[in-house]
């Protein structure tokens, strides 16, 4: 059956939401991430944690986690949530290599290995629809 015009707009809409969820999220940890490791331990006190929250770095990383929480709920408003985890799971991935070459961290070849492990799961689940045959019934 030839994809509609609903259908090809129901994709366009969840491939620019799953990149906007998928960036959001690695760029938003990854600054969190630098930011914190520039703080140092700030104690284990909500007030000293509330305190790092003004660290340029773990601010922007905190904003950027809520345009991910954001886009995340739309996203999952209208897709398949067996759809959405592992395709949004690539973000794993792109973590892992926001943390090898722009925090230095190292990566030992079990986690590269899951690492590719996820890449293949999501190369299988984007092959498919966003949503079910009764989602889109509904």
């Amino acid at each position: 059956m030839p994809a509609t015009s609903r259908d090809k707009d129901l994709r366009l809409r969840t491939r620019l939401f799953t990149a906007i969820v998928v960036v959001s999220n690695v760029a938003g940890n990854s600054l969190l991430t630098h930011g914190m490791q520039k703080l140092g331990d700030p104690g284990n006190t909500p007030l000293a944690l509330i305190g790092a929250l003004f660290h340029p770095y773990v601010a922007a990383g905190v904003a950027l986690l809520i345009v991910w929480t954001l886009s995340h709920m739309a996203l999952l408003s209208w897709a398949d949530l067996s759809y959405v985890m592992p395709v949004t799971a690539i973000g794993y991935v792109l973590t892992a290599f926001s943390g090898r070459f722009i925090l230095g961290e190292e990566i030992s070849v079990y986690r590269w290995t899951g690492i590719g492990l996820i890449t293949l799961g999501v190369m299988l689940v984007s092959r498919t629809d966003p949503t079910s045959a009764e989602a889109k019934s509904q």
